[in-house]
């Protein structure tokens, strides 16, 4: 028997003796695959580049820093006060992290609780409010 090369287009055109013929799944699966769709190829284009800061820090914005301050009664605010802010803020969660974990770790569990983070800004002495 020849060996027939199955294709998409030559599908409906098979001679007499083959149309007869029951075909394989994986020969079945082949013709009726959509034209787009073909194995290993992938999407294909170009990626999207986004511009990531350095530091997961510089994700503090001006705005949310600026609405900070005005919550504190800041009325103006220097420009070079947005990056002390950044700092801060990064040695503050260092520190509440640390704690945190510590706590974590002692109870002997792997999921950090919402008391684990109480229980460290209390270390520090700031207490939240709702929270005993």
């Amino acid at each position: 028997m020849p060996q027939a090369m199955f294709t998409r287009h030559t599908a409906p055109s098979l001679s007499i003796g083959m149309r007869n013929m029951k075909m394989d799944s994986i020969t079945k699966k082949f013709l009726m695959a959509p034209k787009n769709r073909q194995k290993g190829i992938g999407k294909g284009g170009a990626k999207r580049l986004r511009d990531q800061p350095k530091d997961a820090v510089q994700g503090i914005t001006k705005l949310s820093i600026r609405k900070l301050a005005r919550r504190g009664g800041v009325k103006r605010i220097s420009g070079l006060v947005y990056e002390e802010t950044r700092c801060v803020i990064k040695i503050f969660l260092q520190r509440l992290i640390h704690d945190t974990i510590q706590y974590t770790e002692s109870a002997q569990k792997k999921t950090v609780t919402a008391m684990d983070v109480v229980m460290a800004l209390k270390k520090q002495g700031k207490y939240l409010y709702g929270f005993h």
